[in-house]
């Protein structure tokens, strides 16, 4: 029970005065604390970077715009996420459809202070029942705290953007990626086929690449199953051999190239969901970096180049601009004559370096 209780250190005492008693309160609190955050220079929603004094984290941030219009890429990073000094947030999202911009925006925006609010009353409810014997000792494991938070937050998100009068959601939608680093422990959402790296020391001495998240493309077996047996198709056109697409039962629309994403009302309905892969990582010393990125890296940008590039910068705070002038090089040689997507990437780093 010491690691549960010491999750409560530090904690608004706003949530703690209010517990579960006002949600409205505490997601208005959760907002006041993105605005002190955000004048205090802690959160950074554009290219750039973020290093606080005192913590041996450090995120660099780059996004460029593809060739198919506006940028629908958006990026975020939240430095002692909730007033906790242990606490990073990042997160990435890569909109799609004529309103996708819009849509990865108000995800970005939205989802970190109702992850926050959420995690914070789930840990007060977990407190309360604690003190009767309600709570397994399961239920009190770190991950599961976090799994839950998670897993309220995107569908009350996902709700939010339906009822957005706004923003038209029907065609168009998000994937969010996202990343809590609590401590040595990191916390990884998934929604669609942004990827998530991880850069690792083997026990031969070099640098290897781990994959942390699933692209969730539609012809992975288990969301083919869920979209079949939603009377949604997948397929691909005959002039994009291999790339595979959901459908509507009787039109050929939207033509989603990933089978979760927010937004996207239009089949909702046909097998697409919004709801996140949660996963857990004890981050040892052999552990150096880890890299969120949208598709438009991945597309020709294999896991281990992409570990490779950002390694071998020497500014830690370019390290994300690097990985994508690169990226953006492949796509002129690897893919000529198709238009460039739009491409973001977060650099989140563990340990300290001489160069910051």
């Amino acid at each position: 029970m010491g690691h549960f209780s010491s999750m409560f250190n530090g904690l608004t005492p706003s949530f703690l005065i209010k517990k579960v008693r006002n949600n409205n309160g505490n997601r208005e609190a959760a907002d006041e604390m993105a605005r002190e955050a955000k004048k205090n220079e802690l959160i950074l929603r554009s290219s750039g970077y973020i290093y606080a004094d005192g913590s041996n984290t450090l995120a660099s941030v780059f996004s460029k715009r593809g060739e198919k219009g506006v940028n629908q890429d958006c990026a975020i990073v939240w430095e002692k996420f909730g007033c906790q000094e242990d606490i990073i947030f990042c997160g990435i999202f890569d909109g799609h459809g004529p309103w996708g911009h819009f849509v990865a925006k108000h995800v970005r925006n939205s989802l970190p202070s109702s992850l926050l609010c959420n995690w914070q009353e789930t840990l007060a409810h977990i407190e309360l029942n604690t003190e009767t014997g309600l709570e397994s000792d399961k239920k009190l494991q770190p991950f599961n705290i976090w799994k839950r938070s998670y897993l309220k937050t995107c569908s009350e998100v996902d709700q939010e953007l339906e009822n957005q009068r706004k923003i038209d959601t029907f065609y168009s939608g998000t994937t969010g990626l996202t990343i809590v680093r609590q401590g040595e422990d990191i916390y990884v959402a998934n929604v669609g086929d942004s990827r998530a790296v991880l850069a690792t020391v083997s026990a031969e001495g070099s640098l290897v690449s781990v994959q942390l998240t699933i692209d969730f493309k539609p012809d992975l077996p288990q969301e083919e199953e869920r979209i079949v047996r939603s009377n949604g198709r997948v397929f691909c056109l005959e002039d994009e051999p291999g790339v595979q697409r959901v459908w509507l039962p009787d039109e050929e629309s939207p033509g989603l190239a990933m089978s979760r994403a927010f937004g996207d009302y239009c089949i909702k309905e046909y097998g697409l969901v919004s709801v996140p892969e949660v996963t857990q990582r004890r981050i040892t010393t052999r552990d150096q970096f880890v890299i969120l990125a949208t598709d438009g890296v991945w597309d020709v940008i294999s896991n281990q180049e992409a570990v490779e590039i950002v390694s071998s910068v020497s500014e830690r705070p370019k390290a994300a601009r690097r990985l994508v002038e690169k990226a953006v090089k492949a796509w002129k040689k690897k893919r000529p004559g198709f238009a460039m997507d739009d491409i973001s990437a977060i650099c989140l780093f563990f340990h300290s370096s001489s160069s910051k």
